[in-house]
């Protein structure tokens, strides 16, 4: 298997937890698409990337239709995307991404985490040596072959290309989302959901009890509603 997939497997990064969690975060990535871009899914692309990835968490149609009807409303308040970067105890690295209408609400709530938790908020960029950002595309695997659609895909800058049960990741450079968006789309290949995410280029191995300690700081940044992930590069021993 791929680095990034078994990178995928070992950690444990929430993509998008509990349903309620993910439809929190369906909503905000449409009201920031709608201010950027309109309400026109046909002329906005990252709409149209959020509508897909909506559906591919079971999110229903008059839910999806509301929040766009919502976002359109020039008195809603939009959001800001806001990355915290900083250690959790026993030097393990972490790496907040937040959607907020309140700066200053969530950073006090993500360094009390980080204070809390025994660990320290650091700043912006400090963690780009630890993480690398890559766009990942969830694909259903019916029908298609691995082999195949690795060897279709290369040009497009496929890097990894995994079955992952009944489902297909595909990894690429950051700057490849929309040429492999594209492709795909060209191809026909069913997308049930794309988008971006951090992968450890090095890990910090940590004993059974330290990862109890680092995962319940985890675990309290994820139950926020302005986070929408923690990425770590904590591995267990």
């Amino acid at each position: 298997m791929g680095r990034a997939f078994e990178a995928r497997k070992q950690s444990k990064m929430k993509r998008w937890g509990a349903m309620a969690k993910a439809f929190t975060r369906i909503g905000k990535d449409i009201v920031m698409a709608v201010k950027t871009g309109g309400a026109s899914p046909d002329t906005n692309a990252r709409l149209r990337v959020v509508i897909q990835n909506a559906k591919g968490v079971n999110m229903p149609k008059d839910r999806i239709d509301a929040a766009i009807k919502r976002a359109n409303d020039k008195d809603i308040s939009s959001y800001e995307e806001v990355i915290y970067e900083g250690y959790a105890p026993h030097g393990v690295a972490v790496l907040v991404e937040t959607s907020t209408d309140n700066i200053n609400r969530t950073v006090a709530s993500v360094r009390s985490y980080f204070t809390k938790g025994g660990g320290s908020l650091g700043t912006t960029g400090m963690l780009s040596f630890v993480f690398e950002r890559k766009a990942v595309f969830r694909v259903n695997a019916e029908g298609l072959s691995v082999e195949e659609l690795e060897l279709e895909l290369i040009d497009f800058g496929a890097e990894e290309v995994e079955q992952d049960e009944n489902e297909i990741l595909i990894t690429t450079a950051f700057e490849d989302f929309g040429n492999m968006q594209k492709a795909l789309e060209e191809k026909g290949v069913h997308i049930i959901s794309s988008g971006f995410e951090r992968f450890p280029l090095s890990y910090m191995k940590v004993n059974a009890e330290q990862e109890i300690d680092i995962q319940k700081m985890i675990d309290k940044m994820e139950e926020d509603d302005d986070v929408n992930i923690v990425y770590h590069n904590m591995i267990v021993e």
